[in-house]
Parts: structure tokens; sequence; C-alpha cells
């Protein structure tokens, strides 16, 4: 299958990546995807919340305190002056939204850019303007110095494989060979966590050329509605039915699987609400929230289903 100019969505792969770096400590923190700052068009990428006196020590996470906003950038975008101070707003306005004067203190808060292209003319700015200095701490880690929020900026492809393996491979210039086979590898022993399905999705559709030339082509379609394909191909062998009636019944648990996700799309729930609540991949949701998005008001099941073959013309559900 050929994804070439389809639009790629990092950012539920960048919130299972940031899961799966903090590993065992992540249980103390909680994952907020596209936190809404107010009724207004206005959301944080990711709030982690921090028990209280819980040092973390994974690298990526030293510098968390209890309140934790990170804004990501994903490959084609690049860090700038506006970016730092739009995120620093919000910053400052989620300290403000509770119920209680000082509820949140300004010690309790951190910032974290995660980006794939090292800022320097903001960086410059911010020294010039505001006397704040970057210092690299390990590879791909900056803390910034000389504001009152700790601040650390994270460069994906300068992450060390060693520390920050995951993290590090959700990119869309992995090499085939060595780089492509060894993460397919290393997948393959937890396909089973819908964290990793997540992160595995978005970067073999970011890597699709090189996946190809490594000769484990997946099947895009499949991979939405795998459990479905899985168990519609297990019945239709059991019975020696032909392979028609498995299309069709494939078709049949898509379609329901649709269905229960226009339901709380119309009901205004967020990606990661839906996620958790259909136990579904993140990044499957997404792609049925935009063709959701481009059929408005139309949401006939059977018009959405074709919507997403027409998205992959090269493949079928099955």
């Amino acid at each position: 299958m050929n994804t070439e100019g389809e639009k790629i969505q990092w950012h539920p792969a960048f919130d299972a990546a940031l899961q799966i770096e903090l590993g065992e400590e992540a249980k103390y923190l909680t994952f907020e995807p596209e936190h809404l700052l107010s009724k207004k068009p206005m959301q944080i990428d990711v709030l982690v919340k921090n028990e209280k006196k819980v040092k973390i020590r994974k690298n990526i996470g030293r510098i968390f305190r209890q309140h934790n906003i990170i804004e990501y950038k994903s490959p084609e975008d690049h860090l700038n002056i506006d970016d730092f101070y739009k995120v620093y707003g919000y910053t400052c306005i989620y300290k403000t939204e509770v119920e209680k004067v000082n509820q949140i203190p300004a010690e309790e808060l951190t910032i974290t850019f995660v980006c794939y292209h090292y800022p320097r003319q903001m960086l410059r700015n911010l020294q010039n303007k505001r006397n704040i200095n970057v210092k690299n701490i390990e590879n791909g880690i900056y803390y910034l110095y000389g504001d009152a929020i700790p601040i650390q900026l994270i460069i994906v492809p300068e992450l060390s494989i060693e520390n920050n393996y995951w993290l590090n491979k959700l990119r869309n210039n992995l090499k085939s060979g060595g780089e492509i086979k060894l993460f397919m590898e290393q997948y393959e022993k937890n396909r089973d966590s819908k964290l990793f399905q997540a992160l595995a999705d978005t970067v073999m559709r970011a890597n699709w050329k090189e996946v190809e030339e490594e000769g484990n082509m997946s099947d895009v379609i499949k991979e939405i509605f795998a459990d479905q394909f899985h168990k519609c191909e297990a019945e239709a062998r059991a019975q020696g039915e032909a392979e028609g009636r498995a299309e069709g019944r494939a078709e049949g648990a898509a379609s329901k699987i649709i269905e229960q996700i226009m339901k709380k799309y119309k009901k205004g729930c967020s990606v990661a609400e839906t996620a958790d609540m259909l136990e579904e991949n993140p990044s499957v949701i997404e792609q049925i929230y935009d063709v959701l998005r481009q059929n408005a008001p139309d949401y006939d099941v059977q018009k959405i289903y074709q919507s997403l073959l027409e998205k992959n013309t090269q493949d079928s559900l099955i």
C-alpha cells in the first residue's frame, strides 16, 4: 500500500512513546492528551501530572514536578519563539484555571518542548531578550536556565537509542535494512500493548517506502480492524466459507466499530476519550474522526466505510 500524501497522525503516537519511555514510572503519572484549557479551542498537547514527592528518574522526566506541560512538534514542524510564548501562556492559564487562589503553586510547574529540529533562532532570541540560556544535559535533552519555571527541550533524533529507543524511533526518516528490521522485531515483542500498537502504526505509515523495501509490508486497513479481521477470518475457515463471505463478515464488524465511534464523536468525545472507552488504538480513532469531519454532517456508516476504503485504494478490509 502506498500512503504517500496521507497526513500522518503524530500526536497519538507521541503520547504512546512518552508513556513507553517513562516505563515503570508511568504508574505514578497521569497522561491527559489534548488537555483542554477552556471551552475555546485552546489546548495543551500533553499534560502529565505527577504524584507529590515522587522524583522521576527517567531522563526525559527528571525535570518533572507535579504539573508538567508538554508541547510536541511533528517532524515537519519547527519550534519558534511564538510557540514558546504560546505554551508559556498556556502554562500560566493552566495555573489559574482552579477553584482556589494559588491552588497550583508556580514551583510545581514545568514546561517541556519536544521537536525534531534544534530551534537555534528561538534560543538565541530567549538569550538576548530574556537572558535564558540553554545547556545540553545529555543526548537530545537540553535545560533552559533563567526562568522561574523549569523548562527542557527534547530533540527527538538526538536522543540515545540506549536510553530512549522508542521515542527516538518516532520519526519519518528511518532507514530500510537494520533500523526498520530491528524496530519491527522489537515491536513484535510488545505487539499486545495498545501503546506499542499506536506507536508502531504511525512509524510504519511515516516510513512506508522503507517498510516496503524491507519486504515486511503491513495492510493499514487490517491494522485498523485487526481484531475483527482475525475473528472473521477464523470463523470463515472453521465453517469452510469462501473468501467473499469472510470479506462480508469483516465489513460488518468494521461497520459496527465505525458506528460506535460515530456515537462518541457526536457526543463531543475527544480522540483519547473514545479510544479509552472503546479500547481501540488512538491513531485508529483519529483516522475515523478525520473522515467524519470531512463528511459532516452526513454520518452514514456505509459512506464513512467507503471513504476509508477510498483513502486506502490499494487495500481492502481484509
